[in-house]
């Protein structure tokens, strides 16, 4: 299976790490120590943030 490159970026998905707690194990283990519950949460983290986004866009 080939890898993908990623919607989010690396700034913001260290950010979305820092948000959610797990930022540490990021910098000790990379990307590949983080648990699957972690990287469920930051991606369920980012699309609420762009739903949030798009909401914001509408009404303005």
């Amino acid at each position: 299976m080939g890898r993908r490159g990623g919607f989010m970026s690396e700034s913001f998905k260290e950010e979305l790490a820092k948000d959610l707690g797990f930022y540490d194990v990021v910098q000790k283990d990379g990307w590949g120590g983080i648990r699957a519950k972690d990287a469920g949460n930051m991606v369920k983290r980012a699309v609420e943030l762009a739903q949030q986004q798009m909401l914001n866009r509408s009404q303005q």
